[in-house]
């Protein structure tokens, strides 16, 4: 009977977890879609540097 319980306990814990999971990935994809259908670029996604791209070191001769 104790296994049988355990398994039970086991087994309600990871539909839980899933549950959770789906949670997530359902609101990470909206998220994700409102920054599409939101156009354009947003603060978070204009880069730091307006300028063109400059090397972090100098070339070698």
């Amino acid at each position: 009977m104790f296994h049988y319980e355990l398994h039970q306990l086991r087994s309600a814990e990871l539909g839980r977890r899933a549950e959770q999971d789906r949670l997530v990935r359902e609101a990470l994809r909206a998220r994700r879609t409102a920054r599409r259908s939101a156009g354009g670029r947003t603060a978070e996604a204009d880069p730091h540097t307006h300028g063109p791209h400059r090397r972090r070191f100098t070339r070698a001769a």
